[in-house]
């Protein structure tokens, strides 16, 4: 059940976090540079320092939501980077899907982790119908637990009844979204793909044991 004035508190937290925007930047370019490093993962290794993981995976989350303006793009980068999974071009094609297209639909920390579960339980067979079934559960499995952490789905009433206390409804005009800078949301909405991120890679690692 969440715990809606803890979430809150922690959204004002983030608002407040001193961000280090170079190093975020050099991260960044790097990453478009010279792409997502693949990986060999280790299941034992992961399981075994699962915490450190997630609490990695969220704070990356976080980051890369308010240097990029972008939480689904913020949501799926802190994944696929520790992963090892995709490539750049896969966050590029995320642009346009906060709240779906900025109308206040679907939080992009949940269209984010989803993109991230396609390339983690997909399988490269497109013919394989067991491995889209077994996505899928994995997504709804996934859904159910975000809508328990923080109440909503949607990003306008995660704004509404989480972070804000009404919509912000950034991509409705340039007037909207400078009141949404301006409220700090860029920071706030780091909560949303934080939490998605880190639910997320947990039912990832989960899947190894």
């Amino acid at each position: 059940m969440a715990d809606i004035a803890e979430l809150k508190k922690r959204a004002n937290e983030l608002a407040e976090r001193d961000w280090d925007v170079p190093a975020l930047e050099a991260r960044i370019k790097k990453l478009t540079a010279e792409g997502i490093p693949g990986k060999t993962l280790d299941p034992e290794e992961m399981l075994a320092n699962k915490t450190q993981i997630l609490d990695r995976v969220q704070q990356r989350a976080e980051e890369y939501n308010f240097i990029l303006k972008n939480c689904a793009q913020g949501t799926a980068l802190a994944l696929l980077e520790e992963f090892g999974l995709g490539n750049m071009e896969i966050i590029k094609a995320l642009s346009p899907f906060p709240g779906i297209g900025g109308t206040g639909e679907i939080c992009g920390g949940i269209s984010g982790s989803l993109i991230a579960f396609g390339l983690f339980f997909g399988s490269d067979d497109r013919l394989d119908v067991e491995a889209i079934g077994a996505t899928i559960n994995q997504a709804q499995k996934f859904i159910a637990f975000f809508e328990d952490e923080l109440g909503r789905q949607l990003c306008a009433e995660i704004h509404e009844h989480v972070i804000f206390g009404r919509n912000m409804d950034p991509g409705a005009s340039p007037e909207n979204m400078a009141a949404f800078a301006e409220a700090r949301g860029f920071e706030k909405c780091g909560l949303a793909t934080g939490i998605g991120a880190r639910l997320a890679a947990e039912l990832m690692i989960n899947s190894m044991a």
